[in-house]
C-alpha cells in the first residue's frame, strides 16, 4: 500500500518519509513547502491537486511548482502525481481553476523531462483522453498509465 504524507510542516514531512515504506506520496502544498521537500528527495510521488490558495493574476499563475524545483525533483527521480478522483468532486469554477494550474504544471513538467502519473482513475481510456487533452505526451502516458501505481477505484 502507498504511504501518503499530508503535512504542511516540512520538518514532520521528512521525518514521515524517513519512517515510510515505499512507494511513499506527498500531498502538494504551497510553493516553498513543495521546493523544499523535492530538493530533500526520498519519496516517489508529489500529488497535486493541492487546495492551497494561489495567487493568480492575468499575468501570473501560481500553481506551485516552478522549472527550478522540477529541475530537482528529475535529479531525485520524483514524479508529479494528479489525483483525477479529488478533480472529479470539485465544483466547477473551482475545477476550472485546478484545471488552469494544471496546464501550467504539465507544461513545466515537459521542460524539465518529470514524470507525470495519473491516481485514482475510474476509466483508464478517460484517464488517457483528458490528460492528453490537457498537454501530457502520449510517451508519458503509455509510460505511466497501466506500470506504475494502477489504483483504479
Amino acid at each position: 500500500m502507498d504511504e501518503l504524507i499530508n503535512t504542511f510542516q516540512i520538518e514532520e514531512a521528512k521525518k514521515l518519509i524517513k519512517k515510510a515504506k515505499k512507494p511513499v506520496i506527498v500531498r502538494a502544498q504551497d510553493y516553498e513547502f513543495n521546493r523544499k521537500i523535492m530538493e530533500y528527495g526520498n519519496f516517489d510521488v508529489l500529488l497535486f491537486p493541492s487546495f492551497q490558495k494561489f495567487r493568480r493574476s492575468l499575468r501570473f499563475i501560481d500553481s506551485g511548482l516552478d522549472l527550478t524545483s522540477l529541475n530537482s525533483a528529475f535529479k531525485n527521480k520524483i514524479s508529479i502525481g494528479i489525483n483525477l478522483k479529488e478533480l472529479r468532486r470539485l465544483s466547477l469554477e473551482k475545477r476550472a481553476l485546478m484545471i488552469e494550474g494544471l496546464i501550467k504544471n504539465i507544461i513545466l513538467c515537459r521542460k524539465a523531462k518529470v514524470n507525470i502519473i495519473p491516481l485514482a482513475y475510474k476509466d483508464e481510456k478517460d484517464a488517457f483522453s483528458l490528460l492528453l487533452s490537457l498537454g501530457i505526451s502520449t510517451i508519458n502516458l503509455n509510460k505511466s498509465i497501466g506500470n506504475l501505481f494502477n489504483t483504479a477505484n
